[in-house]
């Protein structure tokens, strides 16, 4: 996925006027799509989506939401498309045997925490697989504005910071549909992090009836204090790369480059390469995301990865039980189809 534009941060222009015809099509696509019935499977479904393109937290999201089911004594799998990977078919994801290329960084990240299935194309049949694997719950990671598989439960996850941007749908903004039907059609809404856009969205969704949740993406205790007195050179392929930079600087460590690529890049090894040799040459310590790191593997990333050091994160919720209720409301809707 290619970076942003960066007329999509900022008020309406001459830019999104000129392509919000388009955005107005494709909006009524999306909705349209969203309004068709999907298939159902026999355990509660949650979905973890968000109403832009780009990242918004969603991964770290699901990773909560799964701990928290396992928490409970529960069984349940993670379910994602797996972007960035060559699977078309719906196939259990094995850490040990399977690549970024082949399943997606983010399958990876999810197989760390519970059984991963990537759907490619067909989640309802990704759905089934897990059923007929033994999940009791299911946690899908995107897929809010996919309807092929009913969800018992939704989340739409969005970044604080930027919120839905100039509120206009793709090209002429970020918005994947119009917000409030979006709104409309979930349960709840999670903020990450702080600010303005992101308070004016808190409004809206209370507005809607919706539940408000605010969280915060805490990086790893210990991974920073191996950091800390070290020149970084930080490089980062996700949805807003300035925001690793951010909190890098935030934990009071010193980010002497930072390089930004856009989302889900296919690093190629000459690229990490020139990175590490520019480090050395400079003393820099090399660091990026642990969803940038997941796609540097194989034999050609091989002597690589070792010089390249990884920030986990977090999701730390506000309140901490917040993602109750809506496991709760997952698993009562469920009980309700499968009585009648």
């Amino acid at each position: 996925m290619r970076a942003a534009p960066g007329f999509w941060w900022r008020p309406p222009g001459l830019a999104s006027a000129l392509l919000s015809p388009v955005g107005a099509v494709v909006g009524a696509v999306a909705l349209g799509r969203m309004g068709k019935p999907g298939g159902r499977v026999p355990v509660p479904v949650i979905c973890i989506g968000n109403p832009t393109v780009g990242g918004a937290g969603k991964t770290p999201t699901a990773i909560a939401v799964l701990t928290q089911l396992k928490a409970q004594g529960a069984q349940p799998f993670a379910l994602l498309r797996g972007h960035g990977g060559r699977v078309t078919a719906p196939q259990r994801v094995d850490g040990a045997r399977h690549a970024a290329a082949e399943v997606g960084d983010e399958a990876l990240l999810l197989a760390r925490h519970a059984p991963t299935i990537v759907a490619g194309g067909d989640r309802l049949g990704g759905a089934r697989l897990a059923v007929a694997e033994g999940a009791t719950h299911i946690v899908m990671d995107d897929g809010f504005q996919n309807p092929s598989l009913h969800k018992d439960a939704s989340l739409l996850v969005v970044d604080a910071a930027v919120g839905v941007g100039n509120g206009c749908v793709t090209p002429a903004g970020p918005l994947r549909a119009p917000l409030a039907p979006q709104l409309a059609r979930a349960d709840a809404v999670l903020l990450v992090g702080e600010g303005a856009a992101g308070d004016a969205i808190a409004t809206a969704a209370a507005a809607a009836g919706r539940t408000v949740l605010r969280g915060t993406l805490v990086p790893d205790p210990v991974a920073v204090e191996a950091l800390r007195g070290a020149r970084l050179l930080a490089f980062a392929g996700i949805g807003r790369p300035d925001k690793v930079f951010a909190t890098l600087r935030a934990q009071g460590l010193e980010v002497a480059e930072a390089r930004a690529f856009p989302d889900h890049h296919p690093y190629a090894p000459a690229e990490i390469e020139t990175l590490a040799r520019e480090a050395a040459q400079r003393g820099f310590k090399l660091v990026t995301t642990e969803k940038d790191l997941a796609r540097l593997t194989g034999p050609a990333f091989a002597g690589l990865r070792g010089q390249i050091a990884a920030l986990p994160v977090t999701l730390r919720l506000d309140p901490p039980d917040g993602f109750q209720a809506l496991i709760g409301l997952a698993q009562a809707r469920c009980a309700e189809r499968a009585a009648g």
